[in-house]
């Protein structure tokens, strides 16, 4: 097996005049998740489309598990799972039914393709509600549902896009530990997503796009280093004690910013051990604190500031 499951390099997609690709490139290794980041309209999705042989690219080269999507695309099939932004099972079935059709389709035997379904339905804790129809589940419970019907070939390769759009926090989690075990056990994840906490929590690298390119990639880490450092937020117990905050911390080669009408201090610290410099520097000036805490940059701030400079 090849060490790169998903690569593609300068990949361009067009639609007539439109362009939705660029000039795309990425790597994926097996055995980790390629977070891909961005807004409706980004392209994230044509590449997916692309590196499923859904659609083929314009120019540019992609392959999965080493085989290429426009010349080798029943190898490519038979080692990959999908599943899109909206849940595809067939409504009018029960869930084992679903999953015992698939396995079928993919040259299961009876015996075989009902044990595949009933592993399936254990894992993603829907045995219970297995003889039901597709149509009765919530909405968590059909998402997990179509994520088992992605599984039943046993892929190399899984494409999550916008798995958890429009489900509640709790089958959000639910849905992030099931893929983390997959990947425990060695699939390759590509998960394109809006949500930046679930790309911080479920990637190993994280690909930014905007119009069609890529404008970012690294860790979650390595992107929130380019918006900014840490800071120590400072609430007062006295809004008017804030000019002499500023001054203390000043004289402790600190640059506080003072919002005035809350009585709030945003101070950017370069490690966490400056906690303490903040904490003695109000102390010995006698200004009482009502509540201090140290943030970390966020993918938000990562997001944001990466659409300024693109807008820019």
């Amino acid at each position: 097996m090849t060490d790169i499951m998903i690569e593609a390099t300068d990949v361009t997609r067009t639609f007539g005049a439109v362009t939705a690709l660029d000039g795309v490139s990425i790597e994926v290794p097996h055995g980790t998740v390629l977070g891909l980041l961005g807004h409706n309209g980004a392209g994230k999705t044509t590449l997916v489309n692309i590196l499923t042989t859904v659609l083929p690219p314009t120019s540019g080269t992609a392959k999965v598990a080493g085989f290429d999507v426009a010349h080798q695309g029943d190898e490519v099939r038979g080692r990959i799972g999908l599943t899109g932004q909206f849940a595809s099972v067939d409504e009018q079935l029960s869930g084992v039914d679903n999953l015992v059709l698939i396995a079928r389709l993919l040259g299961a035997g009876r015996r075989e393709a009902r044990v595949r379904a009933d592993e399936l339905l254990d894992l993603f804790d829907l045995t219970d509600a297995a003889r039901r129809a597709a149509k009765t589940y919530s909405g968590g419970m059909r998402r997990r549902l179509d994520l088992a019907a992605s599984l039943v070939g046993r892929p190399d390769v899984i494409f999550l896009d916008e798995p958890t759009t429009g489900l509640d926090p709790a089958s959000r989690i639910g849905l992030w530990e099931v893929v983390e075990g997959l990947v425990g056990d060695g699939t390759t994840v590509l998960l394109t997503t809006q949500y930046l906490d679930e790309a911080d929590r479920l990637a190993d690298r994280i690909t930014v796009m905007s119009a069609g390119k890529i404008v970012a990639t690294g860790t979650a880490a390595e992107l929130k280093s380019q918006v900014g450092m840490r800071a120590v937020h400072v609430t007062l117990t006295t809004p008017q004690d804030a000019p002499a905050a500023v001054v203390t911390l000043e004289k402790h080669g600190l640059a506080p910013v003072l919002d005035e009408a809350k009585g709030e201090l945003r101070t950017p610290v370069g490690a966490s051990a400056d906690l303490a410099l903040v904490v003695r520097a109000l102390d010995e000036a006698r200004v009482e604190v009502a509540e201090l805490a140290l943030t970390e940059p966020s993918l938000d701030d990562v997001y944001l500031n990466l659409a300024k400079n693109k807008a820019a």
